[in-house]
């Protein structure tokens, strides 16, 4: 049992490595203020923006989960998320990546008509 209880706190693989990545971003950040190197901030902020695409394309590869609740077996945190190739519901990164939910009465192989106004 863990200290959180009975629950799954989403630990993920894109999670931990971008944190990682972006600890290591703020470590250079803070070497460059004490040296006082605007060159070695500029790579800190780099390697801190790069952390952010690189969790999200984790996130778009399936190695990061959804909210919401899910089974015991897809708990630990290397587990590949199963929903990733499709979209998930509210996503901002899904939606960036131009992934988008299908409304349920439309069939995948039907084409938008444009409708036209007379009169």
């Amino acid at each position: 049992m863990s200290a959180h209880g009975h629950v799954d706190m989403g630990h993920t693989v894109a999670g931990w490595t971008g944190t990682a990545t972006a600890v290591a971003g703020f470590t250079v950040m803070g070497i460059a203020m004490a040296a006082a190197s605007a060159p070695i901030a500029l790579a800190g902020i780099g390697i801190t923006l790069g952390a952010a695409l690189l969790t999200w394309h984790l996130h778009l590869a399936g190695w990061a989960k959804s909210s919401g609740p899910r089974p015991e077996s897809e708990w630990p945190w290397r587990t590949r998320d199963r929903a990733a190739r499709r979209v998930h519901p509210d996503c901002l990164g899904c939606r960036l990546a131009g992934r988008r939910t299908r409304s349920r009465g439309t069939a995948s192989n039907m084409v938008p008509v444009a409708s036209t106004v007379t009169g």
